[in-house]
């Protein structure tokens, strides 16, 4: 495995043919490893980016706090047969600080997370377009946790015409439900029991989806989980089009994400579900 911390040594490091990218803000767990393992079998090199994008943070005490494990990283995706690590510092992604021309995540990037966290969305484009065209991507996986993201780098890729294939792997989640996230190792063992809430709302949700009830009954149902929770603080609950990332109407059939995001403590954590609502449109 090769690991690359400039961009001159990304250069020589890229294999030819096919290349399947993983991108990460590193501090790895099975969930990224999930992407990894699914990228090999989808054939040809492997590529991971492990880079801490300052510009997706909108509170710089967050950017501060994110954990940067890059050692120990490595020595997981050694395990895992990649080949090439692309680790570079801030200076060489950004050489003369916030770029000027960045990407617009135009609506999507003004709903839900995006509402919660302005500009968000224009960072995270901005530097997955910058590692695609870095990368020379033929293929990049990303989680479906990160439901709006997934939404927004799809709608990029289509509405740019650019020529990478946006593979989407389900969400890795602990034993009791909690989906893992690089921010888990923040939570006391009283928070993480707290945050159960969060899955457990979101299967509520996809339950009653599946017997055929409307959204608003599904977020009822959802809300009423939510509610056992104490020192949950709630930023979004709600059940959104997998395509515009907007809410669906109450009258709603078909594929949806159930998606929420809160704070537990100190720790703000986001979560999605796919789901269906059955039956026909009113």
């Amino acid at each position: 495995m090769r690991v690359a911390r400039s961009l001159k040594e990304l250069e020589s490091a890229l294999p030819d043919g096919r290349r399947v990218v993983v991108m990460t803000m590193g501090a790895l767990h099975d969930g990224h490893l999930a992407l990894v393992r699914r990228a090999r079998e989808s054939g040809g090199h492997v590529i991971v980016t492990i880079f801490v994008n300052p510009l997706q943070f909108t509170d710089p005490t967050d950017l501060q706090r994110y954990p940067r494990t890059l050692e120990a990283d490595c020595t997981l995706l050694a395990s895992e047969a990649v080949d090439v690590v692309f680790a570079p510092e801030v200076e060489d992604m950004y050489p003369d600080g916030d770029p000027i021309v960045t990407v617009s995540a135009g609506r999507i990037g003004k709903v839900f997370e995006g509402l919660h966290r302005p500009g968000h969305f224009d960072g995270v484009l901005t530097v997955v377009l910058k590692l695609f065209n870095l990368t020379k991507a033929d293929v990049a996986l990303f989680g479906e946790k990160d439901a709006q993201q997934l939404i927004a780098i799809r709608t990029m890729a289509r509405d740019l015409a650019l020529p990478v294939e946006i593979v989407s792997v389900p969400t890795v989640r602990e034993a009791d439900g909690l989906a893992m996230s690089s921010r888990n190792r923040f939570l006391s063992r009283e928070e993480r029991e707290t945050a159960l809430v969060l899955s457990g709302a979101l299967m509520e949700a996809r339950r009653r989806a599946e017997s055929g009830e409307k959204p608003d009954a599904m977020l009822a149902a959802g809300y009423a989980v939510l509610a056992q929770a104490q020192g949950l603080i709630l930023d979004y609950f709600d059940v959104i089009d997998p395509v515009s990332a907007e809410a669906v109407s109450t009258d709603y059939r078909g594929d949806v994400v159930i998606v929420v995001a809160a704070r537990v403590g100190k720790t703000r954590l986001i979560d999605s579900m796919p789901a269906t609502i059955q039956g026909d449109p009113e």
